[in-house]
């Protein structure tokens, strides 16, 4: 029996609230396919007290083996570097952290907090948070940029707001079957798998994308979202569009704007809103693609853009891009 553990920093629970809506299979069955079990999980154990310090300090003085460490949410380093703003079991949560970590063969970042400081370490960061091993793209974090477990991997994240149950669980799968490397991770020691693509991979409105035809409202079906309302998808790494969620949807595809919330720089953007220079065109362009390329591809692409993509958008005034 592999033994898991998950703690909780600075975090709202969505990823615990994603991995429990998880299905074919959910939580229990993939357990039990895997047989691994949950020492403790902040919303699903009963120990509390005593008890949990026991657990913990079982796993401390290797008593009870460890394989996997999640840890969802920032590290909470504040006020003044005691941590004590987030005390746990009687003592600051991050001291748990750095010795847990040590004794686990495994250690995962579940969620964009976890893996770079996300929202909680957005500026002006009042509770100091940061990542398990990245603030923001800077690799260090809280256990530092040389930390390795003692499987020899350094932290794998699995960045996102919150993190798609597919995503954890493929990933739990390749660890607990002994089928993930160095080799497997990108540069933020992300599974390629997942984060090798980007959001824009599959989204519907590639057509309009590819055209420049761009819709000024949200929630309507026509129209690209990058060149007006802020979609970051041609730029954000992740299968949101291919690994729908609750299986059936995703934000493109409803009309709200990819928000990048895998990357390293969330939330600390305007949303809804695409930022450009003087000339308009967008400062953040879609990767790969320098500023030359895009101008002249934009004027062929407009010229060459098809009527029954062009007409719906005309019947809504303005949301033709000039």
């Amino acid at each position: 029996m592999r033994n898991l553990l998950w703690l909780q920093g600075g975090a709202c629970g969505g990823n615990t609230l994603s991995m429990l809506n998880a299905s074919d299979p959910d939580v229990l069955e993939f357990l039990h396919q895997h047989e691994a079990r949950f020492l403790w999980h902040p919303s699903l154990s009963p120990e509390c007290g005593g008890d949990l310090k026991r657990l913990l300090n079982s796993i401390l003085e290797a008593r009870l083996e460890l394989h996997v460490f999640l840890f969802e949410g920032s590290v909470i380093t504040g006020p003044n570097g005691t941590g004590q703003y987030n005390m746990f079991a009687g003592k600051p949560m991050m001291h748990w952290v750095r010795e847990i970590a040590k004794r686990a063969k495994y250690v995962v970042a579940v969620g964009d907090c976890a893996s770079f400081g996300g929202i909680p370490a957005a500026d002006p960061n009042p509770t100091q948070s940061t990542g398990l091993q990245y603030h923001r793209k800077e690799a260090g974090g809280f256990l530092g940029k040389d930390f390795r477990s003692s499987s020899g991997l350094p932290v794998i994240n699995l960045s996102g707001c919150p993190v798609h149950p597919e995503w954890l669980f493929t990933t739990l799968s390749m660890i607990l079957e002994e089928r993930i490397t160095q080799g497997d991770l990108d540069d933020f020691n992300r599974p390629k798998i997942f984060y090798s693509t980007t959001t824009q991979f599959g989204c519907p409105r590639q057509p309009y994308f590819t055209f420049k035809i761009a819709s000024k409202e949200l929630g309507h079906r026509e129209g690209c979202l990058y060149f007006e309302l802020g979609c970051r998808g041609s730029y954000t790494r992740s299968p949101c569009n291919n690994i729908l969620w609750n299986n059936q949807s995703s934000k493109t595809r409803v009309g709200t704007p990819c928000m990048g919330c895998t990357e390293f720089d969330f939330p600390t953007f305007n949303f809804f809103r695409t930022e450009k220079n003087r000339s308009g065109i967008p400062k953040r362009l879609p990767l790969g693609v320098s500023r030359g390329s895009y101008i002249t591809l934009s004027a062929i692409a407009r010229g060459a853009a098809p009527q029954y993509l062009v007409r719906p958008l005309i019947k809504r005034e303005g949301n033709w891009i000039e």
